[in-house]
Order: structure tokens, then sequence, then C-alpha cells
């Protein structure tokens, strides 16, 4: 795991094997802990940005960079 300060100073841990694809680069998972046990959120390897949002769908989108991961559920009612 790579070690990364937010921008509050908190560091958290990014791991360079958990993550998904984005449009314009990965979004990896990023851990409150070496040990991985409590997620802390998304980081974008695009602009190396924590600044992500997540749908109910499970789509993200970076806010600094709009690297963007399609949802992971489907719903055809949603069209």
């Amino acid at each position: 795991m790579e070690t990364r300060s937010t921008a509050d100073g908190d560091t958290v841990y990014v791991s360079q094997t958990d993550g998904d694809r984005g449009s314009k680069g990965p979004f990896l998972v990023a851990y409150e802990s070496p040990e991985a046990q409590r997620r802390y959120g998304w980081f974008c390897t695009n602009c190396e940005s924590f600044d992500n949002a997540m749908d109910s769908m499970g789509r993200i989108q970076c806010n600094r960079c709009g690297n963007f991961r399609k949802p992971t559920e489907w719903d055809a009612a949603h069209e």
C-alpha cells in the first residue's frame, strides 16, 4: 500500500491492486489503516485526488478532473 495525505492532513493507505477502471484512469481504494479494515474512500489516479463522489448505483466521479466510473448496478426502469 502507498501512504498518502488527505487535504485535512490525515494519513491514508492507497491499495495498488484494489480498484476500478475510470474513463481517464483507475480509481483505487483508500483505507484508514495499513491493515485495510476500514475504507476511507476512492483515490483518483488521474489527478491524484480523494475528492470523489459515489451515487447509490455505484457511479464514481472525480470532482476535480471529471474521471468517471460507470454504475455497477443497472436498472432498466431508470431509462
